[in-house]
């Protein structure tokens, strides 16, 4: 299920999280701030941004973490790929917002703000 209000899935130890985060405050917007690898999102969760996002599980994936290359993701099929993001949600590309139905992940930070 979608979140009905603005929401960042963010990392504050990440950069570009903290960019991305930056420019909305910049902009007067206050978006919820979800720090997912200790919230980690619900496989119903993960499925229903990814398909906001209109892209694949590997597409919203960090295919350089650690993790992603032991488990062997390369070439795992949409439900093993959003398990491993439910497990480990390290492996979520971030920064990701959420706002009104549409998810867009801020790579650049800049992006975030096309949605809103």
């Amino acid at each position: 299920m979608m979140p009905s209000q603005t929401t960042i899935w963010h990392n504050p130890r990440c950069r570009k999280s903290r960019e991305a985060l930056a420019l909305l405050h910049d902009r007067g917007n206050q978006p919820a701030v979800r720090l997912y690898l200790k919230d980690a999102p619900s496989k119903e969760e993960i499925v229903a941004v990814r398909n906001a996002l209109g892209v694949t599980a590997g597409a919203m994936m960090r295919k350089g973490e650690k993790i992603f290359k032991e488990m062997g993701l390369a070439q795992a099929d949409e439900d093993t790929l959003v398990a491993a993001m439910v497990n480990h949600p390290i492996l979520i590309e971030r920064p990701l917002l959420i706002h009104d139905g549409q998810a867009i992940i801020g790579r650049p930070p800049e992006t975030v703000l096309k949605i809103l």
